[in-house]
């Protein structure tokens, strides 16, 4: 038996790119999307020589991402990797976004990680306290936006914020049943992203599309392979033929007192603290 994984919004974009990246390795893919584009991404793979069945549903649901779950084991015997990618954006400047542009997207965009991490994780949970061996893979999808911040996208870099503080705690909890979650921070060309990269792409040269979705794909296979057991907490980015470490928060330089400070005081070690420190990296659009 081969490795299973599950990629949601494989309908198009990364998700396609993905899911079509797993299936030359020989994976079995379970190919996620809200609308008929999984059946036309999972009819590709299949006619590719591949082995691919399609679900169709929303992955911030909560039983539908437990069906997405129940399919790979049903119908392929296992999993091993899942690969969240589903997401969407609602662009707005923070004081004329609505509550329903903010609740969409984080709904979407970290729930919809949440849920099928949630139910993946018990699947694997159950398998390890069975006795059965588990490699289990977590790859998630930030953003540029969740690391630094972007302009006009609040509700975005917040979900994204958020994906990457889901996958931390993940990978702490999970470690002990066998199971790794890291997060990318891709750049790529997709129907989410083709305004944002359209001046890019118009200065782009023939040769190397450094903005192709199928660019981000082989570190993402990787990092569901076996061999990725020991690489676990971490965020990457990737774009074009560049793949990063990206570091996020840690302790930096302080002041200390043996007693409560004086408003003056602590006013002087802020000043002091941000001369020594590092700058921090421009929030996008900034």
């Amino acid at each position: 038996m081969g490795r299973v994984v599950i990629v949601t919004g494989a309908g198009q974009g990364l998700g396609r790119a993905h899911a079509h990246a797993f299936a030359a390795e020989g994976y079995d893919v379970v190919v996620n999307d809200v609308g008929p584009a999984a059946e036309t991404v999972a009819a590709e793979i299949t006619a590719a020589g591949g082995s691919a069945v399609a679900t169709s549903g929303d992955v911030s649901d909560w039983e539908y991402a437990e069906s997405l779950v129940r399919t790979a084991v049903d119908r392929f015997g296992d999993l091993h990797v899942l690969v969240n990618n589903a997401g969407l954006v609602r662009d707005r400047m923070l004081v004329g976004m609505s509550e329903q542009e903010w609740d969409l997207v984080v709904k979407v965009d970290l729930k919809g990680h949440f849920c099928p991490l949630r139910h993946a994780a018990a699947y694997w949970r159950a398998q390890a306290k069975a006795g059965r061996p588990v490699s289990g893979r977590i790859v998630n999808t930030s953003s540029g936006a969740g690391l630094m911040g972007s302009i006009g996208q609040g509700n975005y870099t917040a979900a994204k914020a958020g994906v990457v503080g889901l996958t931390l705690v993940a990978s702490a909890e999970l470690g002990r049943y066998g199971v790794t979650a890291n997060a990318l921070a891709p750049a790529a060309r997709t129907p989410m992203t083709e305004a944002v990269f359209a001046d890019m792409m118009a200065t782009q040269g023939a040769g190397f599309d450094a903005m192709a979705p199928e660019n981000v794909s082989p570190l993402v296979v990787w990092l569901g392979s076996a061999e990725a057991g020991g690489v676990s907490g971490r965020v990457f980015e990737v774009e074009g033929g560049r793949i990063g470490l990206a570091d996020g928060w840690r302790y930096g330089v302080r002041r200390e007192l043996d007693r409560r400070w004086e408003v003056a005081e602590a006013g002087k070690a802020v000043l002091d603290l941000l001369a020594e420190a590092e700058p921090p990296t421009p929030v996008y659009g900034a």
